[in-house]
């Protein structure tokens, strides 16, 4: 495969974004302006790729296979030269990109599309005024990305339909889940849906109703399996012998009573954010999150293994 993918910016999600296309074939080109940022990720990925082959993660490629894919570029425009497709991972801060995307917009050529994976900055926010902004929108990853293949594809108001449709097939291509929107909206589709279930979590915490411990686990144990395979609505639709209509018929009322409970907006106050973190130290010391990170990572690469399997 010849085609050139352009990683710019070598931080946790640019180094995913690296191991998703090339574990897909294409020749990936990785670029960072800190200087010796870029040449670290390599040493990082290839530290990562053994536990992803053993999950079955590398689409039956050899870590050594993989890892030969992925070049460094000693400048942005070496990066750009030639790319179809630039994944931008720079921090989230807007006026970060809006610099950025000037210098990509300049030298990119006018075909390749420009993606941002920015968790809730908008693509308008920063690519407004540049010549080629058509070509620009949004292709947010779901952490960690190598692992969990969402992506939410987000176009600004002016983004080419045709761009979308090309990220859509990209994405699908190097084995990844892509979502759209019709436009753009605050948070995207999984932190707004997140950001509810959030806001419920800690008000069950700060009203005494549970504990941090049993909300986890009301997920964990509960929902979170059936949503791990199956969204929200086709679990409802399974939940009644007569589907969707038989379970609203039957509880549209109760959650339409529960809704106006919880059209309650609370910010987290330092007091309750003290006392969520107070149980979570509790059951996991701040010096030992790096080891339940990876424990994290190597729990979601089986469940991902074993559902591809099971699909």
């Amino acid at each position: 495969m010849t085609t050139k993918i352009a990683v710019v910016g070598t931080g946790l999600v640019g180094r995913a974004w690296a191991i998703v296309f090339a574990r897909a074939g294409y020749t990936t080109v990785l670029f960072d302006p800190i200087d010796g940022v870029a040449t670290a990720a390599l040493d990082r990925i290839g530290a990562l790729l053994p536990d992803l082959a053993a999950a079955d993660l590398l689409g039956g490629h050899a870590p050594s296979v993989v890892l030969d894919r992925l070049r460094v570029a000693d400048s942005l425009t070496a990066a750009l030269e030639g790319a179809a497709h630039v994944q931008e991972s720079a921090p989230e801060r807007v006026e970060v990109k809006r610099a950025l995307y000037l210098e990509l917009d300049r030298i990119a050529a006018p075909t390749t599309v420009l993606a941002s994976s920015t968790s809730g900055i908008p693509a308008s926010q920063f690519t407004e005024p540049l010549a080629g902004r058509a070509r620009c929108l949004v292709a947010h990853p779901i952490n960690p990305p190598h692992i969990i293949p969402l992506v939410e594809i987000v176009p600004a108001p002016w983004t080419d339909p045709a761009v979308v449709e090309r990220t859509r097939e990209l994405m699908a291509a190097v084995g990844q889940r892509p979502i759209s929107t019709t436009r753009e909206i605050d948070g995207f589709v999984v932190n707004r849906l997140q950001g509810a279930l959030l806001g419920e979590a800690f008000r069950l915490v700060e009203d005494g109703v549970c504990s941090v411990a049993d909300v986890d686990a009301a997920i964990a144990d509960g929902l979170g399996l059936r949503w791990s395979f199956i969204g929200p609505f086709e679990t409802i639709d399974l939940n009644s012998p007569r589907g969707v209509r038989g379970y609203c018929e039957m509880l549209g009322p109760l959650y339409h009573a529960l809704a106006l409970q919880q059209a309650d907006p609370r910010e987290w106050s330092e007091a309750l954010v003290a006392e969520v973190e107070r149980q979570r130290r509790a059951a996991l010391p701040l010096d030992a999150i790096a080891e339940r990170q990876a424990w994290r990572d190597r729990r979601l690469a089986k469940l991902v293994g074993h559902k591809r399997g099971a699909d």
